[in-house]
């Protein structure tokens, strides 16, 4: 066992690790940076919606987590174990101790495979398919891809949930492609939402309804999936009512699309950053921890009300960096995180609604000269082409992006189309 030291010291290196640092370091060259993240691959998710819908593959969405990362950031290649803030320590699962001024805590979330009885033992056959892991995504392209006839399932657990949209855009994605293969009319297709609603937000669940209604999809709100039976391809959802009592229906599928519940990683769960929920405790808008001045939390492991996207990354990092560098020079933190998320709303294979919104639900379009309810080739191309550019070649190595400034081109585009 052996012990280090560093000024800022990073636990996750997805989006939100991996930009902070790279960040981090175009605004400071000579600060001590270390990141602790144990894979040595790193995964776009926003782009496994497309991988599961036929429209990418899963190299496209594949970096080397080595090539991200600034060499001048040290990478410690391990798990985050445990945390004592009091001392401003990390314990690595080698036994190693990392210490450090400031602490940024972004490991993600977890997938609770386990929560749904019988899911671990099905998935990945029987039909049985998920986009919420690279294990499993492209197995979704193979059962939408060979299936002709039948009853397609797509679920959504109770929140929160990494990208709220992604359970249902992967519906959509499917019933284009039965559409276009001429077979739509032999599906039934049933989204089984735990949620009151189709979406969060009033504004774009009102235009997504009309999407639902166009495919002839059928919606049930309150239903959250607790068991599957693969082999006989049957699943149990329990379903609440109006005035809370809980009934269990079970439903027959020729393919049902999981999303599985989320939390917290459990070693965050049980450290002294958690809160009752298992989420670190932040002010939701400065990102810096209510009881530990010197440690932030962004991105999904935060406990804040915000979508949990990439897209909110992008503007929680400045928020973080910014804060982190005040402190340094003894000055006050700001409070510049206004809840800020989006979701690209995947409505067919070649449109998206570009759903984009902070704390309370209000509605904040980067392009507001463009109705962000309608569905539009442009956002197709942004989520196919643009977003992942945006992702690789900018946010991840550090840059802050300014988006206004390409509304001009966005709606010459339009016009032209």
């Amino acid at each position: 066992m052996s012990s280090q030291h560093h000024t800022i010291l990073i636990v996750g290196g997805g989006a939100a690790g991996v930009t902070v640092a790279n960040n981090m370091r175009r605004v400071n060259a000579r600060i001590d940076i270390a990141l602790i993240e144990p894979s040595e691959q790193h995964y776009y998710q926003p782009g496994f919606t497309i991988v599961g819908g036929g429209a990418y593959t899963l190299k496209q969405t594949l970096r080397d987590e080595a090539s991200l990362i600034h060499p001048s950031v040290k990478w410690l290649k391990d798990y985050a174990e445990t945390f004592a803030p009091e001392d401003n320590t990390v314990t690595l699962r080698s036994g190693d101790t990392v210490s450090y001024d400031y602490l940024v805590v972004c490991p993600g979330l977890q997938l609770d495979w386990h929560k749904i009885a019988g899911l671990k033992e099905t998935l990945g056959k029987n039909n049985v398919c998920s986009n919420y892991s690279p294990d499993t995504v492209e197995y979704t392209w193979e059962c939408i891809s060979n299936l002709t006839s039948g009853t397609a399932l797509f679920t959504q657990p109770p929140m929160p949930i990494k990208c709220a949209g992604a359970p249902q855009k992967i519906m959509y994605l499917a019933a284009d492609r039965f559409r276009k293969k001429g077979i739509l009319d032999k599906f039934s297709i049933h989204f089984y939402n735990a949620g009151p609603a189709l979406f969060g937000v009033p504004f774009f669940a009102q235009a997504l309804s009309k999407v639902v209604a166009d495919y002839g999809l059928n919606t049930h709100f309150n239903h959250n999936l607790v068991a599957i039976d693969g082999p006989n391809k049957t699943a149990t959802f329990e379903a609440t009512d109006a005035d809370g009592n809980k009934q269990q229906i079970t439903e027959r599928f020729d393919m049902i699309h999981v999303t599985p519940p989320q939390s917290a990683p459990d070693f965050i769960k049980q450290s002294p950053l958690a809160n009752a929920a298992g989420w670190v405790e932040v002010n939701d808008k400065s990102l810096q921890h209510t009881r530990y001045s010197n440690i932030f939390a962004l991105g999904d492991v935060a406990a804040t009300t915000n979508a949990k996207t990439a897209a909110a990354v992008r503007k929680q990092v400045p928020v973080v960096v910014d804060n982190i560098l005040k402190l340094i020079d003894g000055k006050a933190v700001i409070e510049g995180y206004d809840g800020y998320g989006s979701c690209p709303l995947t409505t067919s294979l070649n449109t998206v609604k570009l759903a984009e919104f902070s704390y309370g639900g209000k509605v904040t379009p980067s392009f507001p000269l463009l109705d962000p309810r309608k569905n539009r080739f442009i956002w197709w191309w942004g989520k196919t082409v643009g977003f992942p550019w945006l992702y690789w070649d900018l946010m991840i190595k550090g840059y802050r992006i300014d988006i206004p400034h390409l509304e001009a081109y966005a709606k010459k585009f339009v016009d032209e189309k």
